[in-house]
Formats: C-alpha cells, sequence, structure tokens
C-alpha cells in the first residue's frame, strides 16, 4: 500500500533542476523554476537553490549530465539539503539512480503535484481520485524505484505461483486501481444524480491556470465564502452556488486549476470533477494578466480546453489581477494620459484575440466587476432564449 505521509514534510530544504532543451529559452526555464518552487512552498517546502543545464535531451539514466549531477550532489552533502525536484518527470530508474548518487529523497513534478493534491482533498471524491492518481504514478515506476509495498494478507496463499516479490507487488497495485476506479464509478452516479437535479438552469464554470483568482472572483460574484489563498490549488473540489442577476437564475461553478505539465493520470483521474466544464454552458476563462508567461498559461488552459473537448463553448476571457500588472509595469512617475494609452493598446490587442469576448477586471479590489456582471448576464439571456424559444421568458 502506498504510504499515506507527504513526500514533503514543512520546512524541508529542497533544490530545483530544470533542463535547457531545444524548444524552450533560458528565461521561460526560470519561470518554470519559478513555478517549481511556488509548488515546494505550496507542499510546505523551501527552495534554496535550483540547478539548470542546457542538454539536447535528458540523459537516460540521471536525466542531467555526470558533472551537473556532482555538482548537485556535493551541493546536497554541504547544505543539508532534504529533497531534490525536478521539473520534468522522471522514470523510476532515474529516481533510483540519482538517489543513489545524491543520497538524497528525489521527486519529480508530477509527484509534487500529486504530494499538493493529496494534501488538499478534502471530499471522498477528491481523496479517491487523488490515490487513483497516485496508485497509476507508480505502477509504470515500481521496477525501477522498487519501492516494496506493505502487504494487505500477506503469508500463505499471498503470492500466486512463481511470482517474484516485484511481481506480486505490481498485482497488489493493479488491484488497487481496479478498486479504485470502481469505488470512483459509484461516487460518479452520485455526481450525475445531482448535476441532473439542477434542471435547466444556464450553466456557468470559472476555468483558467491555477491561483489566477478564480476563487476570489467566485466569492465576488456570488457574495458567498469559497475558500481562496495565494496559493497553487487552493481548491481541489467543484463548488457550485446558484446567482440571480436582475431576476435571471443561472448556476456558476468554480473548477479546479489548471497548470503546464498537469500529471495525465490527475486529469484522467479527475474526469467527473472536470465533467462541470464538458457540461458548462459557458465558460468564463480566468487570466492573471500581471503573471509574466500569462499568454503561455492560455496557451495551456486552451489546449487542456480542447483535450476536454470544451473549447468550442462560449468563452469569455477575464484578464484578472488588473491592479497588480498596473503596479507590476508602470513607473510611478508615469504620466496617467500614457497608462491609459498603454492599457487601451492592451485591450483592444485583446478584444481582436477573442473576437470582443475578454474583460479587463481586478477581482479582489471589486474592480469593472459591473461591467463583468452586465456581459455575463447578457451571455446567459441570449442562451436562455435560443435554448428556449418558444417559452415565455420574463427576465
Amino acid at each position: 500500500m502506498i504510504e499515506k505521509q507527504s513526500k514533503i514534510r514543512k520546512e524541508e530544504k529542497a533544490v530545483l533542476v530544470g533542463l535547457i532543451q531545444k524548444e524552450v529559452t533560458p528565461e521561460q526555464v526560470t519561470e518554470y523554476l519559478d513555478e517549481l518552487a511556488f509548488l515546494a512552498e505550496t507542499a510546505g517546502a523551501i527552495a534554496v537553490n535550483r540547478f539548470t543545464q542546457r542538454l539536447p535531451h535528458p540523459d537516460s539514466r540521471t536525466f542531467v549530465g555526470k558533472g551537473k549531477l556532482e555538482e548537485i550532489k556535493q551541493y546536497v552533502a554541504s547544505r543539508d539539503i532534504n529533497v531534490v525536484i525536478f521539473d520534468d518527470e522522471l522514470t523510476g530508474s532515474q529516481i533510483s539512480n540519482i538517489e543513489k548518487e545524491v543520497k538524497c529523497r528525489v521527486i519529480d513534478r508530477s509527484d509534487l503535484i500529486l504530494d499538493i493534491f493529496a494534501s488538499r482533498a478534502r471530499t471522498a471524491q477528491a481523496k479517491v481520485q487523488v490515490e487513483l492518481a497516485q496508485y497509476q504514478y507508480i505502477l509504470p515506476r515500481l521496477k525501477g524505484m522498487w519501492t516494496h509495498l506493505e502487504r494487505q494478507g500477506a503469508g500463505i496463499g499471498s503470492r500466486g505461483p512463481g511470482e517474484t516479490e516485484i511481481e506480486t507487488d505490481r498485482r497488489i497495485v493493479k488491484d488497487k486501481i481496479a478498486l479504485l476506479r470502481g469505488r470512483l464509478k459509484e461516487i460518479d452516479k452520485q455526481s450525475i444524480t445531482q448535476r441532473k437535479e439542477r434542471g435547466e438552469f444556464i450553466r456557468v464554470a470559472l476555468v483558467g491556470y491555477t491561483n489566477v483568482g478564480k476563487s476570489t472572483l467566485m466569492n465576488v460574484l456570488s457574495k458567498s465564502d469559497v475558500f481562496a489563498e495565494n496559493k497553487l490549488f487552493a481548491t481541489l473540489d467543484t463548488t457550485t452556488r446558484k446567482i440571480v442577476y436582475e431576476n435571471t437564475p443561472f448556476l456558476l461553478s468554480d473548477t479546479v486549476g489548471f497548470i503546464r505539465k498537469l500529471p495525465h493520470h490527475l486529469v484522467e483521474s479527475f474526469k467527473s470533477t472536470l465533467d462541470e466544464v464538458r457540461e458548462a454552458d459557458i465558460l468564463l476563462h480566468v487570466v492573471d494578466v500581471s503573471h509574466p508567461l500569462y499568454e503561455d498559461q492560455i496557451g495551456v488552459v486552451n489546449h487542456t480546453l480542447q483535450e476536454l473537448k470544451a473549447f468550442d463553448k462560449p468563452i469569455l476571457t477575464i484578464f484578472n489581477k488588473l491592479d497588480l500588472y498596473e503596479s507590476n509595469t508602470f513607473d510611478e512617475w508615469l504620466e496617467d494620459e500614457v497608462k491609459q494609452e498603454l492599457l487601451l493598446e492592451l485591450k483592444e490587442k485583446w478584444d481582436r484575440a477573442t473576437n470582443n469576448n475578454c474583460v479587463f477586471i481586478s477581482a479582489l479590489e471589486k474592480k469593472n466587476i459591473d461591467a463583468l456582471r452586465e456581459i455575463i448576464l447578457t451571455k446567459v439571456r441570449e442562451l436562455y432564449l435560443i435554448r428556449y424559444p418558444y417559452r415565455d421568458i420574463h427576465f
């Protein structure tokens, strides 16, 4: 059985490792490692240093080259480092080989994200989804990393004929995966029933990269109290609220945030939670416009929506954290007139890119929220009229 304790213990010292490959620039890798540091912080660790290496492709044995691995090894030994975190997915044998060299625990980005999800899971559904993803992650790595699993009912008759310990452990993991999938199907049935019971309301879903302010915006739009904090994956479970604007009711859902290199098994396990996105009538794509790589984040979200077959829905792009964008971008001495011109250029650029389906706001400062409400209300009313053309709808 997979051990339940966290991979990261509070205040552990970590070093981060990333590769500069052909398709990425050193500046991009710096931003990627900034995000990895934020992930580590969310899990409870402190990133004290980072190592990068330019390679055309990862080393099949140790991911990085011998020289770089020796450099990491020496640093780990001299600074009492607890964990080395790689920004890319490692194989079981790579983890094993690196750990033998650096004499320190090694995890990759996927494992770190799974660890955060495990610590954030609150409902029975989220817990089962995360546990399933953890077992799916560990299964192909059993041979390489060899973490002998604790057996339930070990002893006479528990091992098949001629099985080695690794084969037995692989069988235990496969059985556990089957069990969790069965449990998840039962929970999914209940979720489908709950969604059907919501009736004929137009459904609106907030989507976006993690930590762009979806939950804060949910609180502003619905005047509810959804958990929100400045950490990645602050919420895993979909929260749905009934909202009424000018006698027009609709359902608004806050969904789990997307992220670059989101582990495939996690997407698969959270399929039922992401059904809220698939079944929505309108998507509100929230973007942190103050982030230096916000355009890349838009690409990640759009790609994920395409994978979910939800990209053809009406999408309103909401550029959030305009207050932060202004303070990060504009110097104090810059004249207000010039600021307004630059902001207008930015808005015109994205009006063209989104076919006039965007709005700039600050959820935290409640800036331009009334305009956002008006746009949402117009879109919701349009859909009601399309869906029920022969019904006398009074708004």
